[in-house]
């Protein structure tokens, strides 16, 4: 996958991982896993690993946007089922009553509609890989069934009494907070322990905004080579919004301005001005990495952890600052209790619901602070 201007020109990229190589030239550009950011080389270098490993199941975990899909492709075009089908299925988009009917199959006659012997994506992903995006939407009783299938390497289809063993690798992916989900009896304990035997954590994009640039060239490049137009460039006051921004979107929304810009502004540089109001609003805002110094003739405030912070002349992103100090002192906590987030929610005053929430929000992971 490209990562330099130059890896990106010769089509060719070697991560050189013990005895195991990600290499560029093994995947299909549109599904290459851009940016040189350590967390990326992270990904990358597991990606590789597992992909040796071709009967391991993966969880892949992140927020939406954030290639999930991407890594499940590429994890099956590394691995020795590469020549066998990948075949996708969004749990979360397929009513659960017809879930089942859609993995594994129906016969003839199984319920009303069915009116010929179907297969399932089981089937159809034999000797490949089956990946189950959003796994944690799935529906409780189907989550039965599917455990049984890890267990048995089998299955029958619906209506029918033969037993058809199978032989996929499952990749699972989720932007949930699965424990989370189990402790509100959403998803099953022992499916989750099943799933997570080799866990791939991929970041936000606000968490690896170093690979901004790469990002943008890469998706020109895509455009160009769908015939659009992909000669639109960013100034430099537009270039330094886009660093500011959060990016709650992550790459696919990043994906989707490219495209905007360069059919609004073809062929010429996007100024500031060009950029719509939320990605310059942040831009222009003053960025508050670290508490001010405490005003001495101010009394103390209530809470002996918060100093009075000093208002800079030209003000301050206020919702930035307090999120700054929100995340530190989650990530303190965190760190106090070896990751436990029960403990930390209580050193917090929070509910252990509500600090999960603002775990996922903002993309901390406990077992990292």
């Amino acid at each position: 996958m490209p990562a330099s201007a130059s890896e990106e020109d010769s089509g060719e990229q070697v991560c050189p991982l013990g005895d195991f190589t990600y290499s560029a030239s093994r995947l299909p550009r549109s599904i290459h896993l851009i940016g040189d950011s350590p967390a990326m080389s992270e990904v990358r270098s597991l990606m590789a690993r597992v992909a040796e490993a071709e009967a391991a199941t993966v969880l892949v975990l992140g927020e939406s946007g954030t290639g999930k899909e991407l890594v499940a492709q590429g994890i099956h075009a590394l691995s020795a089922r590469a020549e066998k089908p990948f075949v996708p299925v969004n749990c979360g988009a397929i009513p659960g009553e017809l879930l089942e009917s859609e993995l594994f199959g129906h016969e003839k006659g199984a319920f009303t509609g069915a009116l010929s012997r179907r297969r399932g994506r089981f089937e159809l992903a034999e000797g490949g890989t089956l990946f189950l995006d959003e796994i944690g939407d799935m529906p409780v009783p189907m989550q039965v069934k599917l455990l049984r299938v890890l267990q048995d390497r089998s299955f029958e289809r619906v209506g029918g009494a033969e037993t058809i063993a199978t032989d996929v690798r499952i990749i699972a992916a989720t932007h949930r907070d699965v424990e989370a989900h189990i402790a509100e009896g959403l998803f099953r304990e022992d499916l989750y322990y099943r799933l997570n035997v080799f866990p791939i954590r991929v970041p936000p994009l606000r968490q690896r905004k170093e690979d901004l640039p790469l990002l943008i060239r890469h998706f020109r490049a895509l455009m160009a080579e769908r015939g659009n137009d992909a000669t639109t460039t960013f100034s430099p006051p537009a270039t330094a919004s886009l660093q500011a921004y959060d990016w709650p979107g992550n790459v696919r929304e990043l994906s989707n301005l490219i495209e905007r810009m360069a059919i609004m502004h073809r062929g010429r540089e996007v100024q500031l001005r060009d950029l719509p109001e939320r990605y310059v609003q942040q831009g222009r805002a003053v960025v508050c990495s670290d508490p001010p110094a405490p005003l001495p003739a101010e009394p103390a405030p209530p809470c002996e952890a918060c100093a009075t912070p000093v208002l800079p002349e030209d003000g301050i992103n206020l919702k930035k600052c307090l999120a700054n100090m929100e995340v530190e002192l989650v990530r303190q906590a965190l760190r106090r209790t070896g990751g436990v987030v029960a403990h930390s929610a209580q050193l917090l005053g929070l509910q252990r619901t509500t600090l999960v929430e603002k775990l996922k929000k903002y993309g901390i992971d406990p077992e990292s602070a």
